[in-house]
């Protein structure tokens, strides 16, 4: 329980020092008996400062109960305060809260709107807006959009979002008047894998706001809808050069092989070498036959991008005929990410050699995302996905709750009662990402949730 005396008494001073009327200090100090939150009262205040004040301690505070107060203020004259009334309701996970920040998605003021969509999207990432306008996720790997980026700037695997969520999202982002809440939008849309606002996300990936272009770009490389990509190909001549690039690598992710040809053609014939390096990236992704001579001379350029992205196409092929080529190409490298890359790709032609140098290479510091990712997709595959549970036993903690995450993504059926011995792991992060995990692996093939373990005081006698 709040000591709401002591905030009443606070109170007093607070909004004396701000110039609020004396008044309105002596009433709050009266009435502290009967109002169970004196900051609901402060956010009547004529004072927008105050208002701004009390909005951002309610939100501190948790109490739903001040929801209803909240909801009304987001009509406040003032945008300094409907910021920290959406920053507030963000803060709250009812469904009361969520609907009053969809409202706050049509605010007049473009910032309120940022801040709405945030909170949107931080309903299902755990993640709250912040008066900085920082984005939600800090760590950003544009090279290798898709390939680990979706992993950790996504929510799980099973989440449900609201559909009134995506309506919102989708309605921002289509607002090309107001740019940075459609661009916010627009990446939202991608977080939440929102794979009904595909059609409009296409759209949006043509927009003549580089910005938001590629934003729907990476959005469609994480929900990973593969109707979209032909719908995406005239963008590799866009005069954009960012939007070319990022739309080379999400054709890729997205398999389309209709962009074939033409990723080969920019690869073999572009001057420009960023674009030669994206567009070896996207056939990487795609990992088609076909592309086997072009990934086989690759592995010897002098561009260490070309030469990982070389190693990575031949892993997605899966052609055993290969494995005399990556293997010489591993006596000759000496770049710790291409190593690690052909690691990956010997191992996915079949031969074991390097997977647990793969699996150790979770605790670098360097390339450890590269590494999880790498395992997801070999995971991917029920034939490999049993070898990796031997490694679910090291003594490295780092290890085992970074194998759980790659069994959130990619693990089976076959997979829980591994991640089940390990909800009980001594190391308590470790122990979070195995149920995190499991969790995911249920809503994904549909199992109920365990019954919780009996604890002694409640266990029942046979």
């Amino acid at each position: 329980m709040k000591h709401w005396g002591i905030a009443a008494g606070w109170l007093v001073l607070w909004v004396t020092l701000l110039g609020v009327p004396a008044s309105f200090a002596q009433t709050t100090g009266q009435t502290t008996q009967q109002t169970p939150n004196p900051w609901v009262e402060l956010l009547k205040n004529p004072n927008p400062k105050a208002r701004a004040k009390a909005a951002r301690e309610m939100g501190k505070s948790g109490d739903t109960t001040t929801v209803p107060a909240l909801t009304a203020a987001l009509t406040d004259a003032s945008p300094q305060v409907r910021r920290e009334v959406v920053m507030a309701l963000s803060q709250f996970h009812d469904s009361a809260s969520l609907d009053a920040v969809i409202t706050a998605t049509r605010d007049p003021e473009p910032s309120v709107r940022v801040l709405a969509v945030k909170g949107l999207v931080g309903y299902y990432t755990g993640e709250s807006p912040s008066a900085g306008f920082s984005p939600f996720f800090r760590r950003q790997y544009r090279r290798v959009k898709g390939h680990f980026v979706h992993e950790s700037t996504r929510i799980d695997p099973g989440v449900k979002v609201n559909p009134t969520v995506t309506t919102a999202l989708v309605e921002t982002m289509k607002d090309e008047r107001a740019i940075e809440p459609a661009r916010e939008a627009a990446k939202g849309l991608g977080i939440l894998l929102a794979q009904p606002a595909v059609p409009d996300l296409v759209k949006a990936a043509h927009s003549t706001d580089e910005d938001l272009a590629r934003e729907a770009l990476e959005a469609l490389s994480k929900i990973k809808d593969t109707s979209a990509g032909p719908r995406l190909v005239d963008l590799l001549d866009s005069t954009m050069p960012d939007v070319k690039r990022d739309a080379a690598v999400t054709l890729g992710i997205l398999r389309t092989h209709e962009a074939l040809a033409k990723l080969q053609w920019v690869y073999e014939n572009d001057p420009e070498q960023k674009n030669k390096e994206k567009a070896i990236e996207g056939l990487a992704f795609v990992g088609d036959p076909a592309s086997i001579p072009v990934f086989k001379k690759a592995l010897s350029s002098g561009a260490k991008p070309v030469r990982t992205s070389a190693a990575e196409g031949l892993a997605r092929v899966k052609d055993p005929n290969t494995l005399p080529d990556l293997e010489k190409a591993m006596g000759q490298e000496r770049d710790a990410g291409v190593k690690l890359a052909l690691e990956y790709a010997i191992t996915a032609v079949g031969k074991e050699d390097y997977l647990a140098g793969l699996v150790h290479e979770l605790t670098s510091i360097l390339r450890s995302d590269v590494a999880q990712a790498y395992l997801i997709e070999l995971a991917r595959d029920p034939k490999f996905l049993p070898k990796l549970y031997t490694f679910l036993s090291e003594d490295d903690a780092t290890v085992r709750k970074k194998l759980c995450t790659v069994l959130m993504f990619a693990g089976d059926q076959s997979s829980l009662n591994h991640l089940d011995r390990l909800t009980h792991d001594k190391d308590t992060e470790v122990a979070s990402e195995a149920i995190r995990a499991s969790r995911a692996i249920r809503a994904r093939v549909a199992l109920p949730a365990p019954a919780p373990t009996p604890t002694p005081a409640t266990a029942q006698k046979p």
